[in-house]
């Protein structure tokens, strides 16, 4: 099989900083007044899962040609970048992949960024969203690095179905020992996305939920997304995240609980007994698009200004020509002040079609 070439749309287009430079104030919105916020970087695009619904073993199998070492960002420069991005307000970076604990030393990288200070002198939210079968040898070497939290992904507890959904022969024991693992160091709370899939795993909800009550996980419900245009994503496979707290409350009286933060996508909802909380992001039945302040950097340094993005900036390109930090802020400051992305609010309506100019950048490629 030949490489299957995923779309970067325009990989050759390194951001516009002429006409002068201008240094960051912490104060960057987009068209539609959205600060930016949060940056999740994707440091790897390789996985050791293939999940049906991200990294289809028909797509990314063993003649999947990934990418080449030095076409990854380095260390050094995605610590460079993300100094860049704090500058303009980013106060939480969160590192995914692909699965990020493939990436060696990915410890160092931590360290680096756990360094960083935005303009008011406050430390960073450093995270790492992870499939959870490298987490419980790690668990202590991230903590000491730095990290503050993890959030594991687990899409069942019943181990035959877990196993056919990572299509990896990987065990639910040994993701349940990476949270137990991350608990104990302090990389708390542990968060643990369900992605639900009508028809795959959402019998499942109840029992994930019996699980993870009382444990000081925080259990989160995600419907499944038509990231990218590898997955075969159909509107049927969707379980509105209504319909699994509906679910859940079968069993288990809940109460709404206020959001942590404005831009925060999911709606918590607290088990009335006191015994923990749960969460539902609902990417399809009900858009956040309004108060998204996530810009996505992807393995090999283009800037993505949403989820559904068909295009990416490169700034891998600027600075390995030579721009100085200066000139990098200003362009990422003129690609977030253009931002007007808001597809889930547009999702199936004619302005939503129009703007699809390509297929859409795979989640195994930015990150969720």
């Amino acid at each position: 099989m030949s490489r299957r070439i995923i779309p970067l749309a325009d990989v050759s287009a390194i951001p516009d900083f002429s006409g002068g430079v201008s240094s960051p104030s912490g104060l960057l919105t987009d068209t539609l007044a959205r600060p930016l916020r949060d940056l999740r970087i994707s440091v790897t695009d390789r996985c050791n899962f293939r999940c049906v619904y991200c990294m289809p073993r028909e797509v990314f199998d063993k003649n999947y040609q990934f990418l080449p070492h030095s076409a990854l960002l380095s260390f050094e420069e995605i610590e460079r970048l993300a100094r860049v991005f704090v500058a303009h307000g980013v106060e939480k970076i969160r590192l995914t992949g692909g699965e990020p604990l493939l990436r060696k030393n990915i410890e160092f990288l931590i360290e680096r960024l756990a360094l960083l200070r935005t303009p008011e002198g406050r430390p960073l939210d450093v995270t790492l969203t992870t499939n959870g079968s490298l987490l419980a040898r790690k668990a202590q070497s991230l903590k000491d690095a730095g990290l503050t939290r993890v959030t594991v992904s687990l899409d069942a507890l019943d181990d035959a179905l877990f196993r056919r959904m990572n299509d990896a022969d990987f065990a639910v024991a040994d993701v349940l020992d990476g949270i137990a693992a991350a608990q104990a160091v302090g990389l708390a709370p542990v968060k643990v996305n369900m992605v639900v899939k009508r028809g795959t795993n959402d019998q499942e909800i109840v029992p994930m939920a019996r699980h993870f009550k009382g444990s000081g996980a925080v259990l989160r419900f995600i419907e499944y997304m038509d990231v990218g245009a590898s997955n075969g994503w159909n509107m049927s496979e969707v379980l509105p995240s209504a319909q699994v707290v509906e679910r859940i409350a079968e069993y288990f009286p809940l109460a709404p609980l206020e959001a942590h933060t404005a831009a925060e996508t999911a709606q918590r909802w607290g088990y009335r007994d006191g015994s923990g909380e749960i969460g539902v992001i609902s990417s399809v039945t009900r858009a956040f698009c309004g108060s998204c302040t996530r810009a996505r950097l992807s393995t090999e340094g283009k800037l993505y200004l949403c989820l559904f993005a068909t295009a990416g900036h490169d700034l891998r390109g600027l600075i390995r020509g030579g721009a100085s930090d200066e000139a990098v802020a200003t362009a990422i400051a003129r690609i977030w002040e253009a931002r007007g992305d808001r597809y889930s609010q547009l999702r199936g309506s004619a302005s939503a079609v129009s703007r699809e100019d390509g297929p859409r950048v795979e989640m195994s490629y930015i990150g969720g």
